[in-house]
């Protein structure tokens, strides 16, 4: 009896080593409403907090979550920041509330999330998490009446490339990674518990609404298009420097290579006259030479992330500007009318 007792804990062990993939973000409402509550508070600054959840199957559920005080250079100040994190996890704890992180949350300025920061802080949360996300809201998108929610994780093979720091042509094209496979996005799915949304059908009134809402037929997306084409044109830019830096090296790659050709044939030309007066051959390779040295290729992690923001930014533009077409096709209809 103890022997099947043994068999069936190591098979549930087994079972559990073998993960399912992440399918699902599932998050509460009120979870939903602290993020949107904080984030618009702030802004334009930038804000961070705690996903606290369960990680159950192919499901994250997000059931809580709690805001981290705004960052400062101080040192000491982020140690406070460290024990206030750590006494609300205690606190949450002591009322049998969710304790367990999941991730984290941050807010953003126009989409503008995809960078080095974001990578290295969820390498951080990978060191003590196993499957973490990083929930993405940009408070600039609220008045196009959009919910800019977003659930992201670094994708595995990206992640495996990073431990290593060899983001070189090379390795990229052995692991056929591309600037599209550095962020994986999650379905968001929104639950409510029974009790609230009961609460919810008593709130709702038995009459229709009579009140008519203006503001999703306003024109004026000047401000919200403007600060995307510069963004977006401050993107272009940095990239041009990005494919400057690898001319530079491709440039000096392939001036290496001639300064090595011109100095086997000579070397060879040298071997042949010590052949002929009956000397030793000379290697034709020489380590000591500095035209045998190895050119470092610059990382391509950079352009791979300003690729994936200005296709961020290509991606509003182009939502707001076909929003923007419809309902100037539908004044002109009532105009016409």
């Amino acid at each position: 009896m103890a022997n099947t007792a043994t068999r069936s804990f190591l098979q549930v062990a087994a079972t559990e080593e073998a993960t399912p993939p992440l399918r699902v973000v599932q998050i509460e409402g009120l979870v939903i409403l602290k993020i949107i509550k904080h984030c618009k508070e702030f802004s334009p600054a930038l804000v961070t907090g705690q996903l606290l959840g369960l990680d159950v199957g192919s499901v994250l559920e997000v059931t809580n979550c709690f805001p981290f005080p705004i960052r400062e250079e101080d040192e000491e100040v982020e140690a406070e920041g460290a024990n206030y994190q750590l006494e609300m996890m205690r606190c949450l704890r002591e009322v049998n509330v969710d304790n367990n992180t999941v991730g984290w949350y941050q807010s953003t300025l126009f989409g503008s999330f995809q960078t080095v920061e974001l990578i290295e802080t969820f390498m951080n949360y990978q060191e003590n998490i196993r499957r973490c996300v990083c929930i993405i809201y940009d408070p600039s998108r609220a008045n196009q009446g959009v919910l800019a929610l977003k659930a992201l994780k670094l994708s595995d093979s990206f992640m495996e490339l990073y431990r290593t720091n060899n983001f070189t042509g090379e390795k990229l094209r052995e692991k056929n990674l591309s600037w599209v496979d550095i962020f994986e996005e999650i379905p968001i799915k929104v639950s409510n518990s029974a009790l609230i949304s009961a609460f919810m059908t008593e709130l709702e009134a038995d009459t229709p609404v009579r009140q008519c809402d203006y503001e999703r037929l306003q024109l004026s997306t000047s401000p919200f298009l403007e600060r995307n084409v510069e963004f977006l044109i401050e993107c272009m830019d940095d990239l041009s420097m990005e494919q400057q830096k690898f001319q530079f090296y491709y440039r000096n790659l392939s001036r290496q290579q001639a300064q090595q050709q011109a100095w086997l044939q000579k070397r060879r030309a040298e071997n042949m006259a010590r052949k002929t007066s009956g000397e030793e051959p000379l290697p034709e390779e020489d380590p000591s030479n500095p035209i045998f040295k190895p050119i470092p290729e610059p990382s391509r992690l950079d352009s791979f992330l300003i690729t994936n923001q200005i296709a961020n930014y290509s991606n509003q533009i182009n939502g707001v500007a076909g929003q923007s077409f419809s309902r100037l096709y539908l004044m002109k209809a009532l105009h016409e009318k």
